[in-house]
């Protein structure tokens, strides 16, 4: 009879800029609920569009409006769309994964908590979560004190580790934000690319557990 793996690891691959993440956060925070203590998830950043330093051009502006309408149409979750009407609107994610790259080293229990406040702030609340100050004023009802905060956001270092993050998630193969991995002694297992329920998301977890370790 083919033994489980006790309290096994999920690599969860998002953005928090990115909409169809923003969607999938709550079905893997449902499932991480439903399988208390059985189950781990990490967060990774997958980096959507970083380090952009133009503005969006009409058409992609365009095309990123209609991803949103999309993913708003799945997950029924609220949607700010002013972000669209800026003159100059710029789509840079890479301070937002730094920001959650920096939160898993400070709180790591928080990592999807705070995931989940990013996205509401920036879908939801219209707020520019590329911004530092932005980004300090969502994390503050989490009790992560700003100096510490930016002590570590603003390093070489965590400069660095974000990089080699996006590399990671590269070399892992991903190519589509969300996705769902599975840890595993052989590499990390594909469970799931894109949004689903959690329903399908559940049934391909359990059938990835039971191929042999």
């Amino acid at each position: 009879m083919q033994t489980l793996p006790e309290n096994p690891l999920l690599f969860y691959v998002t953005d928090p800029m990115c909409a169809w993440c923003y969607g999938f956060t709550p079905v893997i925070r449902r499932l991480r609920a439903l399988w208390f203590e059985r189950l781990s998830v990490q967060v990774l950043v997958g980096g959507l569009n970083p380090y952009a330093q133009d503005p969006l051009t009409s058409p992609e502006k365009d095309r990123l409006a209609v991803n949103w309408h999309r993913a708003q149409g799945k997950s029924h979750l609220p949607f700010d769309y002013s972000f669209f009407l800026q003159k100059s609107t710029f789509y840079d994610t890479e301070p937002a994964c730094r920001a959650l790259l920096t939160v898993r080293h400070l709180r790591p229990g928080l990592s999807l908590e705070i995931l989940r406040a990013l996205h509401s702030a920036f879908f939801a609340d219209g707020l520019d979560i590329s911004n530092t100050h932005v980004l300090v004023e969502v994390l503050r009802p989490f009790g992560i004190p700003e100096n510490l905060f930016l002590a570590v956001f603003e390093t070489d270092e965590i400069y660095q580790q974000t990089q080699d993050e996006f590399d990671l998630v590269e070399q892992m193969g991903v190519n589509t934000l969300p996705s769902v991995y599975l840890d595993h002694t052989q590499g990390p297992r594909l469970i799931s690319r894109g949004f689903c329920e959690l329903p399908e998301l559940e049934d391909r977890l359990i059938q990835a557990l039971q191929i042999p370790y």
